[in-house]
């Protein structure tokens, strides 16, 4: 079944809600399958591709796929707000961005199911809160561990940041490299995909901008 096709057996909120870019707390898909019928989705595939399911080596496969998919898919059943939601406003005058460097990304494509893997850079211009530096790697990783675009990622922990803690402006740039790319269609290995989002005072001053990306380059 083609992407078209099994867009249509979904009702319009649901279609809604997982094409969105606008961050959100769950994902709540009525129709999951259970698991043992992921299990046996599992082996289905395994025999498509040629192999025997039943043959030792691949015996316990099934289970230890829908083991891995519960942990790199984990994103759907997190809240990015609820990571945010305890802040601190002692900051002794502090006025200017606060950064991390290097988060890793660990994500799989929406259009193929591969991974796709890199870092991060995100920062934000506090006005009256800041909000502890873990929980920003923790908002990368809640939507890196669901099915994406690094388009749509890109942006939607630049609005998770902004929603939450209303700050003068925020920076995200993440570069990765797509197995869908380096090891099917073309092939091309070692080359990476560069997206940002500039929002506030990082979008109209170029300054900041410019001493974002040169912050944002990889250490040597």
């Amino acid at each position: 079944m083609d992407s078209l096709d099994s867009k249509a057996t979904l009702t319009s909120s649901e279609h809604n809600l997982l094409n969105t870019s606008k961050p959100k707390s769950v994902v709540t898909y009525t129709n999951r399958p259970s698991r043992e019928e992921a299990m046996k989705a599992v082996k289905t595939l395994l025999a498509w591709a040629g192999d025997d399911p039943e043959r030792e080596g691949l015996i316990d496969t099934p289970k230890r796929v829908v083991d891995a998919y519960e942990e790199w898919f984990q994103g759907y059943a997190a809240d990015p707000k609820k990571e945010l939601s305890r802040t601190f406003e002692d900051v002794q005058g502090y006025d200017d961005m606060v950064m991390l460097r290097e988060i890793d990304v660990e994500s799989h494509c929406e259009h193929h199911m591969a991974p796709f893997l890199g870092k991060a850079w995100v920062a934000y211009m506090p006005t009256e809160k800041v909000v502890g530096i873990s929980k920003i790697a923790r908002v990368v990783e809640i939507f890196a561990k669901r099915l994406q675009t690094q388009e749509t990622m890109t942006k939607q922990v630049a609005d998770a940041l902004e929603e939450s803690l209303a700050p003068l402006g925020v920076a995200v740039l993440i570069d990765a490299e797509h197995q869908c790319m380096s090891t099917r269609g073309v092939h091309h290995k070692n080359v990476t995909t560069v997206t940002t989002r500039f929002t506030g005072v990082f979008k109209t001053d170029l300054s900041l901008q410019e001493r974002f990306l040169r912050l944002a380059q990889p250490r040597k």
